[in-house]
């Protein structure tokens, strides 16, 4: 059942474009099929406030234990799919992912839903670092493009079924939401899991290096690229990024009720939808949209000049919708643009790294990275303990917003040259 890539046999034969395209559409519609493991999480958390009484932050544990084990176990995943290949991995992930849901829809205590959540992050966590890995090692010469439209699959995944989700929740209850729910998405990935192969040695186009792009052709370990300093600069950046939109996914419906304009009717485009339905729509189909989209200019212009201006926009976006999101429309509108802005940081910051480190361990590396999305989760209980403590959202919004900023000048400041220079000493020594 393995594939191991035999990085020491002959080299194969390049394969052709429309066979790199089929294996990115398989991990993506993996992804598609994780999405609302994350996403759809803020549809239940006011009917298990309401059933059980929790205050909010105690629930928004389970969110942040599925974050943590989501991300933190990436790389011990990655280092399974850089041994033996990525259909394991994904098969187990997506077993993973039915059972975490089914414990869910059977939980009438806090540990309950943290489990089930916990088992649901671990399945989650090997589904998508497999398939960001793989894509980034089937298009070295599209890697921010390749990383994107993968990472969409996730962003996007869960758009159509927004309405869905939150219509079985009021008619059949969240438990069963959560078995039917679970139990479809973990067989579907459980299925493209016998699809998916990795790319062996000659089979794909050689890396990109041009004035714009700095791609190092040597290979560094895992050991080796957590002694590098500016790994820890991506580190911190991906985390400082990922709290404010991981603090807005986890709380939009709750911010919505807060700001009295989650069930007000709201008309664009010739919909209509409440608020928080329709910002909730919008916001995944944007948050996907954003990652190819930003993978792609990354790809022209850079990765720390994309980081720059998306990061920005995120900043503003937040300022923005702390000031004028207690008008239904403004709601959402403005967490569109949040989501559009801050999304990217999945397709960004993959990308980046195996351009600076190499593709051999690619899934591990970017892994490593991408624990800090588990990290950043870390900060959302702690959003809602300062939103309880306050009352409001004021200052969680400036936060988030002041920490966006700060991200984007880093990256054009400090990321950009320093990371330049790593690469063209890696390339001297290779």
């Amino acid at each position: 059942m393995t594939d191991t890539v035999h990085t020491a046999a002959p080299a194969a034969a390049r394969v052709s474009d429309t066979y790199r395209w089929v294996q990115l559409a398989i991990g993506v519609g993996a992804m598609v099929m994780i999405a609302n493991y994350q996403y759809g999480w803020t549809f239940f958390v006011p009917d298990i406030q309401k059933q059980f009484g929790w205050d909010r932050a105690s629930i928004q544990w389970a969110f942040t234990l599925f974050v943590l084990f989501e991300t933190w176990l990436v790389p011990v995943e990655g280092w399974f799919v850089d041994k033996y290949g990525p259909r394991i991995v994904v098969l187990v992930g997506g077993v993973l992912c039915a059972i975490g849901w089914a414990i869910n829809a059977q939980a009438t205590t806090l540990n309950g839903f943290y489990l089930g959540m916990i088992i649901a992050g671990i399945g989650a966590g090997g589904v998508y670092g497999t398939c960001v890995g793989n894509a980034l090692k089937w298009f070295p010469d599209k890697r921010g493009l390749a990383a994107g439209i993968t990472a969409a699959g996730f962003g996007a995944g869960s758009a159509l079924t927004v309405a869905p989700i939150q219509a079985m929740i009021k008619n059949d209850g969240f438990q069963n939401t959560f078995l039917y729910f679970g139990l479809g998405q973990g067989i579907i990935i459980v299925i493209l899991s016998f699809l998916m192969f990795a790319p062996k040695a000659g089979q794909v186009p050689p890396p990109v290096v041009n004035a714009a792009l700095q791609q190092t052709r040597r290979n560094y370990a895992p050991t080796e690229v957590l002694r590098h300093p500016i790994f820890w600069l991506m580190y911190f950046m991906f985390v400082i990024v990922g709290a404010g939109g991981l603090m807005v996914t986890a709380n939009l419906k709750p911010i919505a009720v807060d700001w009295k304009v989650d069930s007000v009717p709201v008309t664009l485009m010739a919909m209509t939808m409440t608020a928080v339905t329709f910002a909730a729509t919008i916001d995944r189909v944007l948050n996907g949209l954003t990652r190819p989209f930003f993978g792609w200019i990354s790809d022209m212009i850079g990765r720390e000049n994309t980081m720059f201006i998306a990061f920005g926009m995120e900043g503003v976006g937040i300022y923005m919708l702390y000031l004028w999101g207690h008008d239904p429309v403004w709601f959402v509108l403005l967490s569109g643009f949040v989501f559009f802005a801050w999304g990217e940081i999945y397709s960004l910051f993959p990308s980046t790294c195996t351009d600076t480190f190499g593709s051999k361990f690619a899934t591990t590396n970017a892994g490593l990275l991408y624990t800090a999305k588990g990290t950043a989760a870390l900060l959302v209980p702690a959003a809602n303990y300062m939103q309880q403590s306050s009352g409001t959202w004021d200052m969680v919004f400036i936060v988030a917003a002041g920490a966006n900023i700060l991200a984007s000048l880093l990256a054009i400041i400090v990321l950009k040259p320093w990371r330049k220079s790593v690469v063209e000493k890696s390339m001297a020594t290779a």
